[in-house]
C-alpha cells in the first residue's frame, strides 16, 4: 500500500495522481476517518496526562497521610475511559487499513498519462515479422496436428484448459527449461520451487487480496463447506517468491535478492469473458517462468531496466519479433508504479500480443508485507520489490508455433531449444 503519510500531508496531489489511473480517491471519507482518529488520540493524550497528574497527587496525599479515595476513584474512571478510547481507536485504525488496502500505487513521474492501452508508448521494436508464401494458420490449427488437444481438455475440465501430447508437450517443457537455464546461468537468479497453494496473508502481501479475490481459485483444507483453512491457487509465483521476505528484516549485504521459478498459474479471468476464447492465449491454467527481485530503494529503477533486458534475452534467443511498451497510467496493474510490457508478434493475428509484463512496485508490496532491510545506519527501512514474466511459457509456445510454421504443417524448432529436444530440428505431425 502507499504511505498513509502522503495522504495526511498532501491528499489533493495524491488524488490527482490516482485520477490518472482512473481511481477516484474518497477524499471526504479519508478526511472524516482521520478527523475521528485525531480526536480520539487527542482525548486519549489528555486523559493520560490527567491520569499522570492524579497519580502524583495520590502520592503526595499518601505522603501526608491524607485520604486518597476520591482522587483514586477519579483516576479509576479515567482508566475506564482510556480503555474505551483504545477500543474506538482500534476500530478507526482498522477502517483506515481497509481504506488503504483499496488504494492503488502511485504512478512514477516517467509513466505516460493515458486512459487505456491506446495510451501505451512504444519504446523499441526488435526483429522483423516473418513473411510467408502460404496461408498463415493460427497456433490451434498448427498445434492440433502436433499434439495440442483442446477437445480432451474440455472433457477433463472445461473451456480454457489444454492437453499437450508428444512433441508439442516436449517443446513446451523445453521452453521452460531454456528460460530457467538462461535466467539462472546468465542473469544471476536463484531457481526456487515454491507451493502452488498460498494463504490469504501471502495474497494480501502482494496486493491480490482483497481487491482481486474474484479472479482467484480458492480451496478449503478438508474440503467441507465452512470448515478448515482457505488456501488459494497461485495466480503467479510472484506471490510465493515475493512473500519469502514477508515480516523479515534482511541484511543490506544480501541485496539484491534475485529469484526465479517455473510454476503453473491459475486465474479465473473473471473480467475477460469473450476475450481470446480460442486456443492458449488466455487460459485458466498456464505455465510461467517468473522473475522477482527484492532490492535497495536506490536501485529499483535501474533494476527494472535490467529485468526488461532479461526477459528480452529469451525472445532474442528464440528469434521472435517483439516490441517493448511503456504502459500508461490507465493500463498499469494495481501494485505497479511503472510497467513495461513485452509484446511478441503473432502472424495469425497480424499484431503484437503481450508475453511479459515487468513492474517496479517500489515499497507498495513491502509496506503490506513489512519486508525491510537494515540501512547503513542500522535502521529498518522498506525494501523495493519488482516482478515480471520471463516468460509466459504458453504464449511463447504460441509464438513459436506461429512464427516457425512451415507450409507442410511442420514447425521448425528454434536452434536454442534443440539441445532440450534431443537434437530435433523439426516437429512433424
Amino acid at each position: 500500500m502507499i504511505d498513509i503519510q502522503l495522504l495526511r500531508k498532501d491528499i489533493d496531489n495524491v488524488a490527482a495522481r490516482l485520477a490518472t489511473r482512473k481511481f477516484q480517491l474518497d477524499v471526504a471519507g479519508f478526511t472524516a476517518l482521520e478527523a475521528e482518529r485525531k480526536a480520539i488520540q487527542t482525548r486519549t493524550e489528555d486523559l493520560q496526562s490527567k491520569r499522570n497528574s492524579l497519580a502524583k497527587q495520590i502520592g503526595m496525599l499518601k505522603g501526608k497521610g491524607e485520604d486518597t479515595s476520591a482522587v483514586m476513584a477519579e483516576a479509576a474512571g479515567l482508566g475506564d475511559e482510556l480503555k474505551a478510547n483504545e477500543t474506538l481507536l482500534g476500530e478507526v485504525q482498522a477502517k483506515l487499513a481497509v481504506f488503504m488496502e483499496a488504494v492503488p500505487n502511485l504512478p512514477h513521474a516517467s509513466v505516460p498519462v493515458g486512459e487505456d492501452e491506446a495510451g501505451n508508448v512504444e519504446v523499441r521494436k526488435v526483429g522483423t515479422p516473418p513473411v510467408f508464401d502460404f496461408e498463415v494458420r493460427d497456433h490451434v490449427d498448427v498445434g492440433s496436428a502436433l499434439g495440442l488437444d483442446l477437445v480432451t481438455a474440455v472433457k477433463l475440465t472445461g473451456s480454457r484448459f489444454s492437453v499437450m501430447k508428444g512433441g508439442i508437450a516436449r517443446l513446451h517443457r523445453a521452453l521452460a527449461q531454456y528460460m530457467l537455464d538462461t535466467h539462472t546461468g546468465e542473469h544471476g537468479y536463484t531457481e526456487c520451487y515454491t507451493p502452488y497453494l498460498v494463504n490469504a496473508d501471502s495474497l494480501r502481501g502482494t496486493g491480490q487480496l482483497p481487491k482481486f479475490e474474484v479472479d482467484l481459485f480458492s480451496v478449503k483444507k478438508g474440503g467441507a463447506e465452512g470448515e478448515g483453512e482457505t488456501f488459494y491457487l497461485i495466480p503467479t509465483s510472484e506471490v510465493s517468491l515475493t512473500n519469502t521476505v514477508r515480516d523479515e528484516i534482511v541484511g543490506i549485504g544480501t541485496l539484491p535478492i534475485k529469484m526465479t521459478a517455473h510454476t503453473p498459474c491459475f486465474r479465473s479471468e473473471a473480467g475477460s469473458a469473450g476475450r481470446d476464447t480460442r486456443g492458449m492465449i488466455r487460459q485458466h491454467q498456464f505455465d510461467k517462468v517468473e522473475l522477482v527481485q527484492v532490492v535497495h530503494p536506490d536501485t529499483s529503477y535501474d533494476v527494472l531496466e535490467d529485468m526488461v533486458g532479461h526477459a528480452e534475452a529469451i525472445l532474442k534467443g528464440l528469434g521472435l519479433p517483439y516490441r517493448v511498451m511503456s504502459l500508461c497510467t490507465g493500463d498499469m496493474g494495481f501494485g505497479a508504479t511503472k510497467t513495461y510490457d513485452l509484446e511478441v508478434w503473432l502472424p495469425a493475428q497480424n499484431t503484437y500480443r503481450e508475453i511479459s509484463s515487468l513492474s517496479n512496485c517500489e515499497a507498495f508490496q513491502a509496506r503490506r508485507m513489512q519486508a525491510r532491510f537494515r540501512n547503513a545506519a542500522g535502521k529498518p527501512e522498506l525494501l523495493h520489490t519488482l516482478n515480471g514474466s520471463g516468460l509466459a511459457v504458453g504464449r511463447t509456445l504460441v509464438a513459436v508455433l506461429e512464427n516457425y510454421q512451415q507450409a507442410d504443417g511442420s514447425v521448425t524448432v528454434p536452434e536454442v531449444l534443440r539441445p532440450y529436444m534431443g537434437g530435433l530440428s523439426v516437429l512433424k505431425a
